[in-house]
């Protein structure tokens, strides 16, 4: 059983095998450690195939994987550091090509604790390698900050209207996913600059509550929409019952009233099939996978894939494949990766990209993989 929620057990970042041993290993891909970052959260690639990764302190990286080289990108905003604390997502606006616009979501401090932070602002390159966020504007806070190092979510995703969406971890303080008046344990649903589209569920209530889309989640660590405009949600459940949800306006998925887990102190928490008020999962894991980042693959390296979900699995130290069929879904395949899994990405070459977790600040790999015989290369492994 994952501790909490799978973020709180470090592990030491284990040898990658060759591609070519990978490839031998009974898995259908191979897998090639491309780079090292220190504590690596979250990344996403520029249109040029350069990649931006966030390290967990609060330093974000410009990597180019052609050239192996990697530069400092400045004005990242003050990130509070410590636990499951740090420097999270980073994504770029739908129209980034046009306005060079990114969003990072990170843990601030503040009144009563800290709380997730979502920032946009411009990115600005040079010519050396580097550049700078600049224009930075916080477009949304978790309500209120508390006490705690946990459950921060801030996972970032745009749907095909441009509309913004959030991940909001309950914060390890459980009943603020119910509570209206906290935008925390929720998905949050905003226009790109921040406000509240008319048409959220509680927009007519106000406040926080006008943000919400959907509640009753613990900690949702990944967030993806499919090509027919489903959102799907994986969370981290207590002890057991992880879950994958098909996330719908204004539902209530029930953390902490009922879960297929239980609290670590041994006290059962009733079923989802024991309350029809609340949305059952569509996938429930337990023994827990805690899942992570998340994506819906449609390249063309993997051309048996596409339409398929992975998702990484950080106590599991595994990649998920998960086969949808309309609004339903299943655990498809599971790849024992020997390491916790942080982040997923598809690169725009149609390869699957992995980010280690590097826990407790520890070096997590970047890792790109392949079909078998596909040409992959050992270089940037000492990087």
């Amino acid at each position: 059983m994952a501790a909490c929620n799978g973020d709180t057990t470090a592990s030491s970042p284990t040898p990658t095998p060759t591609a070519q041993a990978a490839a031998a290993d009974g898995r259908p891909f191979a897998v090639e450690e491309v780079a090292r970052f220190a504590e690596p959260w979250a990344m996403t690639f520029l249109p040029d195939g350069r990649l931006l990764v966030t390290e967990k302190a609060g330093t974000l990286k410009l990597y180019d994987p052609e050239r192996d080289t990697r530069g400092d990108i400045g004005g990242v905003p003050e990130v509070a550091y410590g636990g499951q604390g740090g420097f999270g997502d980073v994504v770029l606006h739908p129209r980034f090509a046009d306005n060079g616009t990114v969003y990072v979501s990170y843990a601030e401090a503040g009144d009563g604790g800290a709380g997730a932070a979502v920032a946009r602002a411009t990115l600005t390159l040079d010519g050396s390698g580097g550049g700078a966020l600049e224009n930075v504007e916080v477009i949304w806070r978790q309500v209120p900050k508390v006490s705690g190092q946990g459950h921060y979510g801030h996972r970032i995703a745009f749907d095909r209207d441009g509309m913004l969406w959030i991940t909001s971890g309950e914060r390890q303080k459980f009943d603020p996913a119910q509570d209206m008046q906290a935008n925390l344990g929720k998905i949050i649903r905003l226009n790109d600059d921040g406000s509240v589209p008319a048409d959220n569920p509680f927009a007519d209530r106000g406040g926080v509550a006008a943000q919400i889309w959907s509640l009753g989640h613990r900690n949702p660590l990944g967030i993806v929409f499919d090509d027919d405009g489903r959102l799907w949600a994986p969370e981290m459940g207590p002890k057991g019952g992880d879950e994958l949800n098909l996330v719908e306006k204004g539902v209530n998925y029930g953390y902490p009233i009922v879960s297929d887990g239980e609290h670590y102190d041994g006290r059962p928490i009733p079923d989802h099939s024991t309350n029809p008020d609340y949305r059952t999962p569509v996938i429930s894991w337990t023994p827990v996978i805690s899942p992570a980042g998340f994506i819906i693959y449609d390249g063309g390296q993997f051309p048996e894939w596409q339409g398929n979900g992975f998702i990484g699995g950080l106590s599991s130290q595994s990649l998920v494949r998960i086969a949808f069929d309309g609004d339903s879904a299943r655990e498809a395949e599971r790849f024992d990766m020997g390491t916790r899994i942080r982040e997923v990405e598809q690169g725009p070459d149609g390869a699957i990209w992995l980010l280690e977790d590097g826990s407790r600040g520890g070096e997590g790999r970047l890792m790109r993989l392949t079909p078998p015989g596909a040409g992959a290369t050992d270089a940037g492994a000492d990087a």
